[in-house]
């Protein structure tokens, strides 16, 4: 029965199409190999789509065109003080070296274009070799129509963190939506944007001035496609097939029924980790007994089939990691359908007049500090047999400039959040805490606390404000400290914040080259393995934004490098001139 399915040949077979699966093919067919790329889901895009966007490389082309030139040696000195015992020198060493040329790669040979985050700071600033900026790139914007009958079959962003389906971009973009109702200039970009936003919902279903994630896969599916990359929607992979001890292809479940495909020269495993594997999120993650108490991003294709691909012949996964899980503090939201979606809390945490509270109605954490450190530290703080979890209070001047959780700021109406209950209110300290379930006198004795070093800007506790991360995090017209306000005038807000994640950490162990390996810490021919289906070089540790698409651009660029034969870069540069 099997040797009648339908067979097709490639040289490259890539599994998933986030960032890491579409570097792969992209670089592959340039160098000549004929690529497919399958997608479990109809749609191509993975957790990517549904991501800021940033990716983290150090010693980037953007960076040094804007005079920001630094050495190696910093950010490895920097990852070698964050990573401790999990540095690994070789990992760092493949994705320090790789990290730069891929990006210029991408930028003088694709539709790949980026724009530059060097004002971003990596985030323990206190950490010996930490960036003050120039270590962050971001797909440039797009625009939807270049990407031609391509588009509608692209994820779209993400519900929660868009408006109306617009993809609202960090940076200026951000800045000035948060600033409407501020300054004339940020009103009228404000103004341009929705209206054509309104126009191209009107005329094509969609938004199309793409930004972030969803930016980096179209520039990504557009590159793969002129290079001749055959892209298959809805066709999960049911099994590696073997050729005695190589992995020489795929069978897949497409909508027509099973087919076999030979890969001549490798499959690469791109499917983007477990963050939706709920057994192994029982297995692995902490506090999550029953692998429901856990609320993660990404889309729930993403479950762990590249784990399972590589185990069924042979490849380990590397559970040894300071943390299994990319942590993101998410609230739960109701939506007016019925259905619930998810929050990651990134903005809002850092900006004055804000703090994070457990039941006990005591603060945890310095809440201007990464979304990783908060739940990481949630996680820790909150007594055992508890629910992990916690509450960001604000007041109602400070929901109306920064907006809380899915709640946006002024002019927004806020009475839906509040009438569904996502919103917690009260007119004094003690009715929140009532509220939600906090001890009242201790968040009083919290706030009161709080409040009195705010009125100076300070924040003894925590050192909210102290780091160039958390700075950039504030407000900038919020002095003497960005990030310090006092939380003194009801009404009082507050949405509980819960445990989730961006993504995993725990992935098949590889090589410099990304060669999936056995049990033995050997090969096994024909199988690579980047993004999430690869365990992270950072060894579950959060130094920096962008700490999973950075190495997952690098390491599907370095997958297939090694997959066509190219070892220096020097090659390269010849191939480009007979080109």
């Amino acid at each position: 029965m099997s040797a009648e399915l339908p067979e097709i040949d490639c040289d490259v077979l890539v599994v998933g199409s986030g960032a890491a699966g579409l570097s792969a093919a992209v670089t592959a067919a340039w160098h000549g190999l004929k690529v497919i790329v399958v997608e479990k889901d109809p749609v191509f895009g993975g957790a990517t789509a549904w991501s800021g966007g940033w990716a983290w490389v150090p010693c980037n082309p953007l960076a040094r065109r804007a005079g920001i030139v630094e050495d190696i040696e910093q950010p490895r000195t920097y990852l070698r003080h964050e990573l401790g015992e999990h540095f690994d020198p070789a990992m760092i060493d493949a994705f320090l070296e790789a990290g730069p040329r891929m990006v210029a790669f991408f930028e003088q040979h694709t539709a790949l274009q980026f724009a530059d985050g060097n004002t971003i700071a990596d985030i323990h600033g206190d950490t010996p070799g930490a960036g003050t900026g120039g270590r962050s790139v971001i797909a440039a914007p797009y625009d939807g129509r270049k990407v031609g009958h391509l588009l509608k079959r692209l994820r779209t962003t993400m519900r929660e963190t868009s408006f109306m389906g617009m993809p609202i971009m960090a940076g200026a973009d951000l800045s000035a939506f948060l600033n409407l109702t501020r300054s004339m200039k940020a009103a009228w970009h404000v103004t341009q944007r929705f209206t054509r936003h309104v126009f191209d919902l009107a005329v094509h279903g969609r938004a199309m001035q793409l930004v972030n994630g969803v930016a980096l896969v179209a520039r990504l599916a557009k590159s793969a496609e002129d290079l001749g990359v055959l892209l298959w929607e809805s066709a999960p992979v049911s099994e590696l097939l073997r050729d005695e001890n190589r992995v020489s292809g795929v069978l897949i479940n497409s909508r027509k029924g099973p087919i076999r495909i030979h890969a001549r020269k490798a499959v690469v495993l791109a499917a983007g980790g477990f963050a939706n594997d709920i057994e192994r999120r029982k297995a692995l993650f902490p506090r999550t007994p029953t692998g429901h108490e856990h609320w993660a991003l990404p889309p729930l294709a993403v479950n762990g089939d590249g784990l399972r691909l590589g185990e069924s012949v042979g490849a380990r996964v590397n559970t040894d990691v300071a943390s299994p899980v990319a942590w993101a503090p998410v609230s739960q939201v109701p939506h007016s359908d019925g259905s619930t979606g998810h929050f990651p809390h990134i903005i809002e945490r850092g900006k004055p007049g804000i703090i994070g509270v457990l039941r006990n109605g005591q603060r945890f954490v310095n809440e201007a500090n990464g979304y990783y450190d908060y739940v990481s530290a949630m996680v820790a703080a909150a007594p055992e047999g508890e629910e992990v979890a916690s509450w960001l209070i604000c007041t109602h001047a400070f929901q109306r400039r920064y907006g809380l959780g899915i709640s946006r700021p002024f002019p927004l109406p806020v009475s839906a959040f509040i009438r569904s209950g996502y919103l917690k209110t009260g007119n004094t300290v003690e009715e929140l805490a009532t509220a939600c379930g906090i001890d009242p006198s201790a968040l009083r004795q919290t706030l009161d606390d709080y409040n009195r070093h705010a009125h100076h800007g300070e924040d003894p506790l925590f050192g909210r404000g102290t780091t160039p991360y958390n700075r950039k995090q504030g407000d900038p017209a919020n002095l003497p400290n960005p990030c310090v306000a006092p939380i003194d005038t009801g009404p009082y807000y507050a949405v509980k914040v819960q445990p989730g994640c961006f993504g995993t950490f725990a992935g098949l162990k590889v090589n410099p080259h990304a060669q999936v390996l056995d049990s033995q810490d050997q090969p096994i021919t024909g199988l690579y393995a980047a993004g999430g289906d690869m365990a992270s070089i950072m060894g579950g540790h959060y130094p920096a934004g962008g700490i999973n698409l950075g190495p997952a651009l690098t390491f599907g660029y370095i997958a297939a490098r090694h997959i066509a034969g190219m070892t220096a870069f020097e090659q390269e540069i010849d191939h480009a001139a007979h080109r």
